[in-house]
């Protein structure tokens, strides 16, 4: 099961960043047409008008998939901000205490995102919602990827709860006892 969990983190990590390595593929072709264009101008030649229609909005909806995918194995490795001045000056038992309801919190926000994020993909869906761009993108897709990472995120919040209940340590807070001021840790 933890291998299965692992390999789900990790599989929404490699999309995130393939979202962003789209996202730079884009900019990039509609950075080369606009060089290509001007030289051949230059040359008294005609332009090619290479460029990526709604590539604002494209990039955007990436830009959302990329962030949302990457939620769960932030979460694991402790890349989220947050304050461990509290937790540090506790005694274990009460700083595994409030790890447990700072969960227990955020599993609840999570699960919210998720029925409404799920929600406003089912409505898209059902009323055939398409962007205003000069590409028509059905809005489902990239509500669909955010509420794919929000399931992911909820899934990794239960994952972590579910080891602090049973007495383990859990990833994130294992990533923050691996680091020390001297490597940059918090």
């Amino acid at each position: 099961m933890r291998r299965m969990l692992d390999l789900t983190y990790a599989a929404a990590l490699v999309a995130s960043a393939t979202a962003l390595v789209a996202i730079a593929v884009l900019v990039f072709v509609q950075i080369a047409g606009r060089i290509l264009d001007r030289a051949l101008l230059a040359m008294g030649q005609d332009v090619l008008g290479l460029q990526v229609p709604s590539l604002a909005e494209i990039g955007g909806f990436l830009f959302v998939a990329a962030t949302f995918l990457a939620l769960p194995a932030t979460l694991r490795s402790a890349g989220h901000v947050r304050v461990t001045i509290l937790a540090k000056t506790l005694p274990d038992t009460l700083a595994r205490g409030l790890t447990v309801i700072v969960l227990a919190a955020a599993l609840a926000l999570a699960g919210f995102a998720v029925w409404h994020s799920g929600l406003q993909m089912a409505d898209s869906w059902a009323f055939n919602s398409v962007s205003f761009g000069m590409v028509r993108i059905p809005l489902w897709l990239p509500q669909g990827a955010m509420t794919l990472g929000l399931v992911i995120f909820a899934l990794a919040i239960a994952d972590e709860l579910v080891t602090a209940l049973s007495g383990g340590t859990p990833g994130f807070v294992a990533a923050e006892a691996s680091r020390s001021i001297d490597d940059g840790g918090h």
